[in-house]
């Protein structure tokens, strides 16, 4: 009976977390990986933020450069650190 309770939770936690960057991604016109393993969402305005390779939204200097996974390099436009973690919030 305990393993079938364990089992339950540890699906309702990866469907949980699945769902949890909908909102985000939705709310984002394009997502880059880094090649460190961060992910930038660039919103409709041309602004973005950072999440780190933990799932944290973590906050960046306007014009810092970032490279991505195929090697193109990108600034830093605006730091939307709390438009992130709400949307980032509301699907939680």
């Amino acid at each position: 009976m305990l393993k079938r309770i364990m089992i339950a939770a540890a699906i309702g936690a990866i469907a949980s977390s699945t769902f949890a960057a909908d909102a985000a991604h939705t709310a984002a016109n394009q997502t880059l990986e880094l090649k460190n393993g961060s992910t930038v969402y660039i919103f409709p305005d041309g602004k973005m933020a950072m999440e780190g390779v933990t799932g944290r939204v973590e906050r960046m200097k306007p014009g810092d450069v970032m490279e991505t996974k195929d090697g193109k390099k990108i600034v830093m436009v605006g730091d939307e650190v709390m438009k992130l973690d709400s949307l980032k919030y509301i699907s939680r």
